[in-house]
């Protein structure tokens, strides 16, 4: 008899396991409409997931940031099964949830266009609309990997290759298509209601050169429509004040080849950039402050001192230079 504590300590006791769905739906129908996904002993869920034992849970809805990353996550996978159905002999690699949405990767033999774009996110609406069912069933390594290679899937395929063979392999089904993934997911594509299409770019195949370039799909997905409008309006005011265009516009600056990401002052840009700095000097003076100058390239070991050249785990030998502003 499994008692399930909710996150306001009351509890609620069941004579047989119960999954997450369950459990929202004794709490109310409406709970149960609008539940994504549960965080069980604080480790998120699928609404199918079944508790067979005394366990805390919170059941994740869209108004929850952990159920908006499930709202991205779920939508990324919702873009894949429209590439598939529009373009079978795309391959599907990878496709992760960013910041403001989601990406995902693909093989295919020619370039997508702005009217594929278009076409994806048509498909994409009309899955959306389908209201498909999102099942996980899990696969031994090896199966899952046959299962793919069956599939025309090499990429994932490979993936899977890359995982000890005693683990098993969890898939998401919608439909008539599946992909490879950790979860959780929405428990069907009609909760995937918001999201946009932005553009895409190449990317190589686990980021190395010696790859093949790959297409990345880039979209966003919010947790209603209101949101999603909201935050296209923040581009469009952010494209606006978009600095490459004023300097262009107003003479204030240009960049060129010779120089990556260095910036190139006309007189009008010159006037104001020395305008700011003395206005800046002037309110630091005022302070009390003291100014210095230090040379902007200097050996690495004072980076590694300082603690600005650092080593991740992730990429094991790339190192990443954090940015350091100077006055000059």
């Amino acid at each position: 008899m499994p008692v399930v504590t909710l996150p306001d300590g009351s509890k609620r006791e069941f004579d047989q396991s119960v999954t997450v769905a369950d459990v929202a739906a004794d709490i109310g129908p409406g709970l149960a409409k609008a539940a994504l996904a549960g965080k069980v002993n604080g480790e998120m869920v699928d609404t199918s997931f079944t508790i067979d034992s005394d366990a805390d849970l919170a059941i994740v809805t869209n108004r929850d940031d952990d159920g908006l990353e499930v709202i991205r996550h779920s939508t990324a996978h919702l873009l894949a099964m429209a590439v598939k159905e529009l373009f079978p002999s795309a391959q599907v690699t990878i496709g992760p949830v960013i910041e403001d949405g989601f990406y995902y990767d693909f093989s295919y033999e020619r370039a997508f266009t702005p009217e594929d774009l278009e076409a994806i996110e048509k498909k994409m609406a009309e899955l959306s609309k389908a209201n498909l069912p999102v099942q996980r069933k899990v696969l031994e390594r090896d199966e899952a990997v046959q299962y793919f290679r069956d599939q025309g899937e090499a990429y994932k395929a490979e993936i899977i290759e890359g995982i000890p063979a005693d683990q098993e392999i969890g898939l998401y089904e919608q439909g008539n298509w599946a992909d490879l993934c950790r979860g959780p997911h929405v428990p069907s594509t009609g909760h995937l209601k918001a999201f946009k299409l932005m553009k895409v770019a190449g990317a190589y195949w686990r980021g190395d050169s010696n790859n093949e370039m790959l297409q990345r799909v880039y979209g966003t997905a919010w947790n209603d429509k209101k949101a999603l409008k909201a935050y296209l309006h923040r581009l469009e005011e952010a494209e606006k004040r978009d600095h490459r265009k004023f300097g262009k516009s107003l003479d204030l600056f240009h960049f060129q080849e010779e120089a990556p990401g260095m910036v190139f002052w006309h007189a009008n840009g010159w006037t104001l950039n020395r305008t700011v700095r003395n206005y800046i000097r002037e309110r630091l003076a005022e302070n009390n402050y003291k100014e210095i100058n230090t040379p902007q390239v200097v050996d690495r070991s004072l980076w590694e001192k300082s603690g600005h050249w650092i080593s991740t785990v992730k990429t094991c030998s790339r190192l990443v230079m954090k940015k350091t502003v100077f006055t000059q």
